[in-house]
C-alpha cells in the first residue's frame, strides 16, 4: 500500500451498542457520541468504513413490539423500516461534520463469486477516494434469509475488510474487550487466537445476535488475512482515536504474519 493512501479502518457497531437494552429501540445519545468519534477520525485524515447493525432494532418500535422479533417475516419487515430510519439518522448526524453517508447493503451472495465481489470492491474503492464520504454497510436484512447470510455483522465486517484492503478492524461491543474469565480483567493483547476460544462463554443479550464465540470466529478470519483486529467498548467511542494510534483500551488481536 502506498504511503500516499492513508490506511483503512473498518469500524463495526453492534446492536447492543446502538440500541437501548430496555426495548431494543435506537439509542440516539449513543449514536451522537459514536458519530462524533468517527467524524473526528475522518476529519483527521483517516479512511473509514462503518458497518452498522441496528436496522431491526430501529424498526421495532414502528411495529409496537416490546422485543426483538423471532419470526423471519416480521424481523425482515422491521429491518426494512428500520434501515431507512437508521440511515436518515446517520445522514443528519454526520452532516453536522460535513460528512456525506453512502449506504451499501450486502448479502453473502454479493461476495460469493469473484466477479460479484469485484463489483463491490470497485464501489468501495471509488467511495473511499472521497475524503468526506463515509460508506455505511449493513447486511441486507429485509431480503437475506439464512442461506444468504454472513452469519452476523462481525463476519460481514471482516469479509469487507479483506475485500477493501483494510489494515484494521475495530469491533465495538458492550464490553471493554476480551475479559479473563477468572479475574474479569481486560486482556490487552492476543497473539494466538486459538488459545482464546476456550475462554468463551455464551453472552448473547436479548437484542444482540452474535455472542463472543461468533466474534472470535470472525476475528480468526481477519487475523489470518493479515488484518489487526480489536474488540472495544462502543459506549466509549472517544477511545477510537487512541486505538487507531496504537494505544487506547481494547483487546488487540495481532495480525498473523504471512508464511
Amino acid at each position: 500500500m502506498s504511503h500516499s493512501t492513508p490506511e483503512l479502518t473498518v469500524i463495526k457497531a453492534g446492536t447492543g451498542v446502538l440500541t437501548k437494552s430496555s426495548d431494543g429501540s435506537l439509542d440516539r445519545a449513543a449514536l451522537v457520541h459514536l458519530v462524533s468519534a468517527i467524524a473526528g477520525l475522518m476529519n483527521a485524515g483517516h479512511r473509514c468504513l462503518f458497518v452498522s447493525s441496528g436496522a431491526v432494532g430501529s424498526g421495532v418500535s414502528a411495529f409496537g413490539l416490546s422485543e426483538y422479533p423471532k419470526e423471519t417475516a416480521t424481523r425482515q419487515a422491521c429491518a426494512a423500516v428500520g434501515q431507512a430510519r437508521l440511515m436518515q439518522t446517520y445522514s443528519s448526524l454526520f452532516s453536522n461534520f460535513d460528512i456525506t453517508v453512502a449506504q451499501v447493503l450486502l448479502t453473502a451472495a454479493d461476495l460469493g463469486t469473484p466477479e460479484r465481489a469485484q463489483y463491490v470492491s470497485d464501489t468501495f474503492r471509488r467511495l473511499l477516494m472521497e475524503p468526506h464520504i463515509l460508506p455505511i454497510i449493513n447486511e441486507n436484512d429485509s431480503v437475506a434469509v439464512e442461506e444468504l447470510k454472513f452469519g452476523d455483522n462481525d463476519m460481514l465486517s471482516v469479509r469487507v475488510a479483506k475485500l477493501a484492503g483494510a489494515s484494521r478492524v475495530i469491533l465495538l461491543t458492550s464490553v471493554d474487550g476480551l475479559l479473563d474469565p477468572e479475574t474479569q480483567e481486560l486482556i490487552p493483547e492476543v497473539g494466538n487466537i486459538d488459545e482464546v476460544f476456550k475462554h468463551v462463554r455464551d453472552d448473547k443479550g436479548r437484542f444482540s445476535m452474535g455472542g463472543m464465540a461468533s466474534k472470535l470466529s470472525a476475528i480468526k478470519f481477519a487475523v489470518e488475512a493479515g488484518i489487526e483486529t480489536h474488540i472495544a467498548h462502543g459506549r466509549h467511542p472517544e477511545r477510537l482515536a487512541e486505538i487507531v494510534s496504537g494505544t487506547g483500551t481494547s483487546t488487540r488481536f495481532r495480525a498473523a504474519i504471512a508464511p
